[in-house]
């Protein structure tokens, strides 16, 4: 495991995520939307995923579960970056095996405490 999967719809939160862990320095590649983000887990196992939730097709949570059922990645931590703040999708989330999850725009230092927790960063 190498680098982070930033995995959202949304170009420049995504290009923010990615400059977020730079600074962090924790190595990042982005995938803008689902499809492209099962290409990229089809080649490689990430340290972490930071994921967003509301995407055009298949949705974040759909990806999460993917992650949970796949043998190699069943483990990987996933942070879950939402703009949804309601208490369903936060229980949703992490019952389907989140490791965190921030309400969007993502702070610095709610990102930092998430990858701590997540055993990203010491």
């Amino acid at each position: 495991m190498t680098d982070a999967l930033i995995i959202d719809d949304n170009r420049e939160t995504a290009d923010a995520l990615k400059q977020m862990l730079d600074i962090l320095g924790v190595p990042a590649r982005t995938a803008y939307g689902a499809s492209p983000a099962i290409s990229a887990l089809s080649s490689f196992t990430p340290r972490c995923v930071l994921l967003d939730i509301n995407m055009p097709g298949v949705d974040g949570t759909e990806i999460l579960a993917f992650l949970r059922r796949e043998p190699r990645l069943a483990t990987v931590p996933v942070i879950v970056i939402t703009s949804d703040d309601q208490p369903e999708t936060r229980q949703r989330v992490m019952q389907g095996g989140a490791t965190a999850i921030i309400i969007k725009p993502a702070d610095f230092d709610l990102l930092e405490a998430a990858l701590k927790k997540a055993g990203i960063l010491s």
